[in-house]
């Protein structure tokens, strides 16, 4: 699993672990963690974009890297060596956006643009060798389904896409639980 870098970044990790796995008689699946922006336009999208960092001032910014750069994570540093805490330039590659780094630790990019442009860039990772996704937005609810609307039916008419017909996330923590449980039918009274 790894957080969004730009594709030269991301296959030159999956390649260096591929090689290790082989050594070791494994093939293993790779993964990418990434937020998605994603709007009818690409102009309303890095709008929406900027908006999200719209209030934050660089001294804010700069706590946030303080702390980040204590944190003994070598994913943290190279979200951090993305964006440089500077709001400037924070588009580090096509369509994708460094600036929720700028005060979020752990996965600090995302995908900005109109619905082809994501589709472009997942297909993209996925042409590297990623095949698991875990996308998110803030707001989240508003973001999924921005997805859900915009994104999901291009990529349901990829040739060779299986999206999963249901998957019940039935894990231990927090909202996971609520997936698992359905409404008993009552009959009316």
């Amino acid at each position: 699993m790894t957080w969004g870098e730009p594709l030269k970044e991301v296959a030159e990790k999956i390649n260096n672990v591929q090689k290790q796995a082989e050594l070791k008689g494994n093939k293993l699946e790779f993964g990418i963690r990434l937020h998605v922006i994603v709007r009818e336009t690409e102009e309303e999208a890095i709008d929406a974009a900027n908006k999200l960092i719209s209030h934050l001032d660089d001294e804010t910014i700069a706590q946030a890297q303080r702390i980040f750069a204590r944190m003994d994570s070598t994913g943290q540093a190279r979200m951090q060596a993305l964006h440089h805490g500077s709001k400037n330039n924070l588009f580090i590659a096509p369509n994708l956006w460094a600036g929720i780094g700028l005060v979020r630790g752990g996965a600090g990019t995302a995908l900005v643009g109109n619905p082809q442009q994501v589709v472009d860039r997942i297909q993209e990772y996925q042409a590297l060798g990623i095949t698991k996704f875990i996308f998110s937005g803030y707001p989240h609810l508003d973001e999924a389904h921005r997805f859900a609307e915009l994104v999901m039916p291009l990529l349901s008419e990829q040739k060779g896409l299986v999206l999963p017909t249901s998957g019940l996330n039935t894990g231990p923590f927090g909202e996971t639980i609520g997936n698992e449980i359905r409404p008993k039918q009552t009959s009316a009274s």
